[in-house]
């Protein structure tokens, strides 16, 4: 079904079809588990749950893929995919959030989107002339009102 073309570099951590591993993994690379995994994954890379992993862990990763079945929280920093075949029961919170067709998620979701940097910073120039032209028809109806009112 979902495969990933992705190839494994040579420190990227992989739990192989029929391997049963406990633990705590930190990792700064990807992992991928097609076995059975019990404890947390933290991860500064890609995390992928194969159709035959289990995870009964927390995952906390850049962008996740879950074709599999994940017991536990998961955290990704980017885009959280599951995929037709994976099952997901547990707290999910991801900036972004795919879920296919025939995939399962039982649980609570929080989504959150990094802050606009453009939107930080003061508005001045050009940028103040940029969001006034934004503004919602009415606000700028009560503006011309008030102007009108005071004139």
């Amino acid at each position: 079904m979902f495969k990933s073309d992705k190839k494994l570099a040579g420190n990227d951590t992989m739990i192989g079809h029929g391997t049963l591993a406990e633990g705590s993994i930190i990792s700064e690379s990807d992992v991928r588990i097609e076995g059975e995994y019990r404890g947390d994954i933290e991860c500064k890379g890609d995390i992928v749950l194969g159709e035959c992993g289990i995870a009964r862990s927390n995952l906390k990763g850049r962008d996740i893929v879950i074709s599999g079945q994940v017991f536990g929280d998961v955290t990704a920093s980017g885009r959280l995919t599951i995929t037709a075949s994976g099952q997901v029961y547990g707290s999910v919170n991801a900036q972004s959030l795919l879920i296919q067709e025939g995939g399962v998620f039982n649980g609570s979701c929080q989504m959150e989107r990094r802050p606009e940097t453009a939107r930080a910073r003061t508005l001045t120039g050009g940028d103040a002339a940029a969001a006034a032209s934004k503004e919602a028809p009415a606000e700028k109806t009560d503006k011309a009102q008030r102007k009108v009112q005071a004139g």
